[in-house]
């Protein structure tokens, strides 16, 4: 099983390399902010996921608690990853951005209550 992937945003500027050794964890969460992103997410350690190109190119949005940082590119607008505010050693990368993944084709995929944060209680 193939355990190193690219990821990259629509125009490119954006490029990412992750080591998943336990493959894709996918599932969508319905939290306000991926709700309205509809992405399809799978999780990689921090030290797993290298940012090859495009550091500069990548924005910033954290929002309630600011303890989610989610990256998106300020060219294309595409949101390629999130530092999870659930799990702050992990990354939630979108998984429409890795090569080879036709984020369609994974339907269906688990929901995470979001809504309903441990965190927020």
């Amino acid at each position: 099983m193939r355990k190193n992937f690219k990821a990259s945003c629509h125009c490119g500027s954006i490029e990412l390399e992750l080591f998943l050794p336990n493959g894709f964890d996918l599932r969508r969460c319905n939290c306000s902010i991926c709700r309205r992103k509809g992405a399809i997410v799978s999780s990689v350690l921090i030290e797993n996921l290298k940012i090859l190109k495009g550091k500069d190119s990548l924005k910033l949005y954290q929002f309630n608690t600011k303890a989610a940082r989610h990256y998106f590119c300020s060219i294309c607008g595409i949101y390629t990853h999130h530092q999870r505010r659930s799990n702050p050693h992990q990354f939630g990368i979108n998984a429409a951005c890795i090569e080879g993944i036709t984020a369609m084709d994974l339907e269906p995929v688990p929901i995470r209550d979001g809504r309903n944060h441990p965190k927020d209680k």
